[in-house]
């Protein structure tokens, strides 16, 4: 079950292994998922496509923080 933070009215949205990103986050949600090599932070743009980083971050707590920080500077 996808656990979510809301942060300056921005959802992220952590996935377990298996879940979908289509199937649990929106345009505007940022997406973080555990994958090969680490914790994969993913952005869901208005028509559905997903950008993500170049490379994971080595735990979910560095991946949260960063999406958090995402999130302010989308705010603004």
């Amino acid at each position: 079950m996808p656990v979510v933070v809301k942060h300056r009215n921005t959802n992220i949205v952590t996935l377990e292994r298996g879940e979908t990103i289509p199937a649990h986050c929106g345009p505007g949600d940022i997406a973080i998922v555990q994958g090969d090599g680490g914790w994969w932070t993913h952005f869901v743009g208005e028509n559905g496509e997903v950008d993500s980083y170049d490379a994971p971050f080595e735990s979910h707590n560095k991946a949260l923080g960063t999406a958090k920080a995402a999130a302010e500077f989308d705010a603004e």
